[in-house]
């Protein structure tokens, strides 16, 4: 291959990537919003709450971007499914716990900072710890989806095809911008929050290079979310009430996060950075960048 025919295939890949990305959410945002004019009566009611609304984004999102996976990935890019991340489950699992812990201690890191620094606190709230047993198992069941579907939308086709045009630490770079913007309608979002997002997305995509490659960052990705809605703080800006259990942000808001949660302060941005440290200690994930 000649080298203008290998930087003609570079930013084919890049543009393919950019195309995804942009076909994918217009097209999730296209049937979602349809859906809701068309659907009436309980339909309307179930979409109307923001439990079932991002459920039903979440799966729409799986189908779309698994499609374009397909069509663009397979089909026009000619990758296989393991270089688009899709590692066998014997790699896979083992990936998936491993960032599910460093997702779930990197949140909790950020929630625990802001108690000395900002004043946070927790409160019991009278309700049964029993029942909060239960609200785990179904936030863990609630988050996974849109976990997984984001995961397929930056750290799936887009990173390998933007690391393969643009190198590894530029992939990483772009796709991390994307995620963040795409979270810039979030309520109560600030600079610091989508900037801490982004962050999010570099701390997401190394995951995604590490064994197990994009079950390792839905673990890690639903590990952040999990540990933050499990302790009763909002994600991003959505609040998730669970029994027995309050927290309370401390302040100033640009240190604790307020009410966008802790992504939205600088806690969010010492817990990232220490998570992101931590990964790229992997030896897996050295293996990978540097192969």
């Amino acid at each position: 291959m000649s080298p203008a025919t290998s930087a003609r295939a570079r930013w084919r890949a890049a543009a393919w990537s950019l195309a995804y990305v942009v076909m994918g959410y217009v097209a999730t945002t296209a049937i979602v919003w349809g859906t809701f004019s068309l659907a009436s009566g309980w339909l309307r009611a179930a979409l109307s709450n923001l439990l079932g609304a991002s459920l039903y984004q979440a799966a729409v999102g799986i189908l779309v971007f698994g499609s374009l996976t397909w069509l663009v990935g397979r089909r026009r890019l000619g990758l296989s499914w393991r270089e688009l991340g899709w590692a066998p489950a014997r790699v896979g699992l083992p990936g998936f716990g491993k960032g599910l812990l460093a997702g779930l201690g990197a949140a909790a890191l950020a929630l625990v900072l802001s108690v000395p620094l900002g004043g946070s606190s927790w409160a019991l709230d009278g309700g049964p710890f029993g029942a909060y047993l239960v609200r785990l198992v179904l936030l863990t069941a609630v988050l996974l989806p849109p976990a997984f579907m984001e995961e397929l939308a930056f750290r799936g086709l887009p990173l390998v095809g933007f690391s393969s045009a643009l190198g590894k630490g530029l992939g990483l770079v772009v796709t991390a911008v994307l995620f963040g913007l795409v979270h810039r309608l979030n309520p109560d979002v600030t600079v610091l929050a989508l900037g801490n997002i982004a962050l999010a997305g570099m701390f997401l995509g190394l995951t995604f290079f590490a064994r197990g490659a994009l079950w390792t960052s839905t673990g890690a990705h639903l590990g952040w979310n999990l540990a933050l809605a499990g302790l009763a703080a909002p994600v991003s800006g959505l609040p998730f009430d669970v029994p027995w259990l309050d927290f309370r942000p401390g302040r100033p808001d640009w240190l604790t996060g307020g009410g966008f949660g802790p992504e939205g302060g600088l806690v969010a941005t010492v817990a990232l950075v220490a998570a992101v440290a931590l990964v790229l200690r992997w030896r897996d994930l050295k293996e990978e960048l540097v192969g």
